[in-house]
């Protein structure tokens, strides 16, 4: 069966969903974009995601041109017209297409909504298995807040990290981690202390991070938010990445050393079945 797609109030095959070649994402990058994780046919967390896609569009003055309610419903759609079970559902949303190319915002033109799912392994066999990461400098432009579908230091540096091997890749500013190339990163210090960077323009404000520290906290677990230096991360007790579709994942080496025995620890286990049950709970 085909893929079914959505664009800009149509359900139809992936192969015939298009948009304009005048369209602002494709020209300018001038759009942003979610990633909602989908198991056992529920979307998870998904309430975060667009509370998050609301403040991004808000910060490049971008109107949604529906509301999160029915890009809701959308996405429901999207997951049983596919018979989507375990995966994600991608959603971009741009400034449309004018009539020609132009630097300023166009006048009276609608934003473009496409979305579309994707069959992924959230939470199966090797699902949890952990994953080597390598570092790159931190090329990306400052508002990395924004959940902007600009992407191109991502791409280079995933590829990077793709030649090298790697699951992930990390990169550094100013001697310190910020953030995965589409992960939040944490360390478990040897006195059993959880840190991962604190939100700032320097870092997307990731869903599962948030839901991850929250679900934490709830149980004592002691968290600081500060940035960290690789060396830290090489010495840690337990090392971890989060994303809406890695839940939460062990890190076993960094830049070919050897990390957390080598192996993901019980306390990121932990973390992802206690992340795992909140998504569940979650779902809708």
């Amino acid at each position: 069966m085909d893929r079914i797609a959505y664009v800009n109030g149509s359900f139809l095959p992936i192969a015939d969903a298009k948009v304009s070649i005048l369209d602002r994402g494709f020209l300018f990058a001038d759009g942003i974009y979610e990633v909602a994780a989908v198991l056992e046919g529920k979307l998870i967390d998904n309430a975060s995601h667009l509370a998050r896609l609301q403040r991004s569009v808000g910060e490049i003055s971008l109107t949604l041109p529906e509301t999160t309610e029915r890009i809701q419903e959308i996405q429901k759609e999207l997951v049983a017209r596919n018979n989507l079970v375990e995966g994600l559902v991608y959603l971009e949303v741009t400034r449309g297409a004018d009539k020609d190319r132009d630097f300023a915002f166009p006048k009276g033109v609608k934003p473009t909504l496409v979305m579309f799912t994707s069959v992924k392994n959230l939470n199966g066999p090797g699902a949890g298995a952990g994953v080597s990461v390598i570092t790159v400098p931190d090329i990306r432009w400052p508002r990395r807040d924004i959940k902007s579908v600009a992407l191109l230091a991502q791409v280079l540096a995933k590829q990077a990290a793709a030649e090298a091997g790697a699951g992930e890749v990390w990169m550094i500013e100013d001697g310190m981690v910020t953030e995965g190339g589409s992960s939040s990163a944490f360390i478990l210090t040897h006195d059993d202390v959880l840190v991962t960077r604190h939100n700032s323009p320097a870092i997307l404000p990731g869903c599962t991070r948030k839901a991850v520290v929250a679900l934490a906290e709830e149980r004592q677990l002691r968290v600081e938010q500060r940035p960290f230096t690789v060396a830290e991360a090489v010495a840690a007790k337990e090392v971890f990445i989060t994303s809406a579709t890695a839940f939460v994942q062990g890190v076993v080496s960094i830049d070919g050393k050897t990390v957390g025995g080598g192996k993901p620890g019980p306390t990121t286990g932990r973390l992802r079945n206690i992340y795992i049950e909140f998504a569940r709970a979650s779902a809708v």
